[in-house]
C-alpha cells in the first residue's frame, strides 16, 4: 500500500453530512419529547404503570441489542441501503405509534421504532467515515455530528412542549415523519453507497447470542436504577454476561465474525473505546444527581432546572465543536488529556457546594468532556479499516448505551448509599417516617412539609445535607475517574496517526 494525502471533502460531502444529521437530531429530540407526552398518552391509552414502562423502555432495549447486528449488517448489504430501509421502516412505525389505539399497540410500536433506530444510527457514522478521508475534517465531521445529537436533546423539550400544547400526543410520534422523509429522498442523492465485498454471510447463530448478552444487562442497569439491587436483575446481568463469553468464543473461531475481535488489538482504539464508556458513566450519574439537586435541594420547578441545565449543553456543543481545531494545533493526546482534565476539574468545582457553584462545574465538566467525545470516535473510526466502519459505530453506540445505563445505575446507587448514611433524622420523627424519609431525598422533602413547626424544617434541613454529601461523594468518584482517563488518554493517543489511512477494498456502488 503507498502512501498518499488523503483527499479532502468538497461540497458535495459536507451536504451529504447534513443529510446524515437529520436522523441524529429527530433520535435524540425524540427521547425527550416522549417523557413530556407520557401523561397525556397514558390517561388516553388506559396505560397502567407497568405499560408505561414497557412504553419508555422496549425502544432503548432493541436499540442497544441490535446495534452491533445492524451495523455489521449495514457492512455487507450496503449502509446507505440499510440507513434508507432503516428510515423507512421508522416512518412506518412512527405513524402506527402516532395512532396507537392501546398500550399493547404502542409497545409494540416502540420496539419497532427501537429496531428501526439500530439501523440509523450505525449507519450514519460508518457513511460519515466513508465520506471525509483527511483527518481533520473527519474530526471536524464527527464533532458536528455529535452537536446535532446535543442540539436535539436541548431543543427537544421546548418542540416537544410546543407540540403538545397545541396537538395530541400523537403529534410527538408524527415529528419524525417529515424528518425520514426527506432523508428518504436527498439520501440517494447526495450519499454514496458503501460496503464490503469480502464480507461472508450473516452469522444468524451470533446475532440470537449478541441479543441474549446485550439485552439481559441492559434490563438489569435500569432495573437497578429504577428499584435498587435485587436478585432478579442481578441473575439476568450474569446469565448475559455468560452468553457474552460463549458469544466472544464464537466470533474467535469464525471466518466472518459478526463482531471482529482484532480492533480490540489496537492500544488507541480500546483505550478510546474505554473513555467514551467512562464518560457516559460519569455524564450520567452526575446528571442525574445534579438534576435532583436543582429540583430537591434547591427547590427549582422542573422547567427552571432545565433552564439552569442549559448551560452546560451549550458547553458541550462548543466542546465538540473546539475539539478538532485544537487537535490541528496539539497532538491529540494532549487536547483529550487537556479535556479531561477539565472535566475533572469541573466536577471537584461541584463539590464547593450551592447552586453557582454546580451549575457552573457542571458547564466546565461538560465543555471538558465535548473534546475528547469528538476525538476518540475520530480515533475509533480511524483506527479500523474503511469497511468495519459499520461494525466499530455499532460497537460505540452499544458501549455508549451500556455506559448510561451503567452510571445511573452504580452512581445513583452510590449516592443513595452516601444519603442513607449521612442522613440524621430528628429523634422527633416517628419510626415509621423515619424510615420512609431515609428511602430518597424527595420522599424524606415531601415528607418535611407534612410536618409541623421546626421539626419538618430539621428533616428537611438534614435531607438536604445528606443528598449534598452523596452529590458530593459521586463528583469526587467521577472527577478520579476522568483523571485516570487522561493519564490513559496521554499515554495511548500518542501514537495516533496524524493521518487515516488509504482506504482499502470499500466498494462504491
Amino acid at each position: 500500500m503507498t502512501n498518499h494525502v488523503a483527499p479532502r471533502a468538497t461540497r458535495r460531502e459536507w451536504t451529504g453530512l447534513a443529510v446524515l444529521a437529520l436522523p441524529t437530531l429527530l433520535l435524540s429530540l425524540d427521547v425527550s419529547v416522549l417523557y413530556l407526552a407520557l401523561p397525556s398518552l397514558s390517561a388516553d391509552l388506559g396505560a397502567d404503570s407497568t405499560e408505561q414502562l414497557w412504553i419508555l423502555d422496549i425502544y432503548s432495549f432493541l436499540l442497544a441489542g441490535f446495534l452491533v447486528t445492524m451495523g455489521t449488517l449495514g457492512d455487507r448489504i450496503g449502509r446507505r441501503k440499510l440507513l434508507l430501509i432503516g428510515g423507512a421502516a421508522f416512518t412506518v412505525a412512527s405513524v402506527l405509534a402516532a395512532y396507537s389505539t392501546s398500550p399493547e399497540m404502542l409497545i409494540v410500536s416502540r420496539a419497532l421504532l427501537g429496531i428501526a433506530g439500530a439501523t440509523l444510527m450505525p449507519s450514519t457514522m460508518a457513511l460519515i467515515r466513508n465520506l471525509f478521508h483527511d483527518p481533520a475534517q473527519l474530526a471536524q465531521a464527527i464533532g458536528l455530528w455529535f452537536s446535532c445529537f446535543m442540539v436535539g436533546m436541548l431543543i427537544g423539550p421546548v418542540v416537544g412542549g410546543l407540540l403538545l400544547e397545541r396537538f395530541w400526543w400523537g403529534s410527538a410520534f408524527l415529528l419524525g415523519v417529515p424528518v425520514m422523509v426527506l432523508l428518504l429522498v436527498a439520501g440517494p442523492l447526495l450519499l454514496p453507497e458503501y460496503r464490503d465485498p469480502s464480507a461472508g454471510k450473516l452469522d444468524l447463530a451470533s446475532v440470537g447470542l449478541s441479543l441474549a448478552t446485550i439485552l439481559p444487562v441492559i434490563w438489569g442497569l435500569k432495573e437497578f436504577a429504577r428499584d435498587g439491587w435485587s436478585a432478579v436483575p442481578l441473575v439476568a446481568m450474569v446469565a448475559g454476561v455468560l452468553i457474552g463469553i460463549v458469544f466472544v468464543r464464537r466470533q474467535q473461531r469464525l471466518e466472518h465474525p459478526l463482531l471482529d475481535l482484532t480492533l480490540f488489538r489496537t492500544a488507541r482504539f480500546s483505550a478510546a473505546l474505554g473513555i467514551s464508556i467512562a464518560a457516559g458513566v460519569v455524564m450520567a450519574g452526575i446528571s442525574l444527581q445534579a438534576a435532583l439537586f436543582l429540583q430537591v435541594v434547591e427547590g427549582l420547578s422542573p422547567f427552571r432546572a432545565g433552564l439552569w441545565l442549559l448551560p452546560q449543553s451549550v458547553a458541550m456543543i462548543l466542546g465538540l465543536s473546539l475539539a478538532p481545531r485544537i487537535a490541528q494545533r496539539l497532538p491529540t493526546s494532549t487536547t483529550a488529556a487537556i479535556g479531561l482534565a477539565l472535566a475533572a476539574l469541573g466536577l471537584l468545582m461541584v463539590t464547593v457546594g450551592g447552586l453557582s457553584f454546580v451549575v457552573a462545574g457542571l458547564t466546565v465538566t461538560s465543555f471538558g468532556m465535548g473534546m475528547p467525545m469528538a476525538l476518540t470516535m475520530n480515533l475509533m473510526m480511524s483506527a479500523a479499516p474503511p469497511e468495519r466502519a459499520g461494525s466499530v459505530a455499532s460497537l460505540a453506540e452499544t458501549s455508549g448505551e451500556g455506559g448510561i445505563a451503567l452510571g445511573v445505575a452504580l452512581l445513583g446507587s452510590l449516592g443513595t448509599v452516601v444519603y442513607r448514611g449521612q442522613l440524621d433524622v430528628p429523634l422527633s420523627v416517628p419510626g415509621d417516617a423515619a424510615q420512609q424519609a431515609r428511602e430518597s431525598v424527595g420522599s424524606a422533602v415531601g415528607l418535611a412539609h407534612q410536618l409541623s413547626g421546626s421539626v419538618g424544617a430539621e428533616l428537611a434541613a438534614a435531607a438536604k445535607s445528606a443528598f449534598t454529601s452523596g452529590l458530593n461523594v459521586v463528583s469526587l468518584v467521577g472527577a478520579a475517574a476522568f483523571v485516570g482517563c487522561a493519564l490513559v488518554a496521554a499515554v495511548a493517543f500518542r501514537e495516533a496517526p496524524a493521518e487515516v489511512a488509504e482506504d482499502k477494498v470499500t466498494e462504491p456502488v
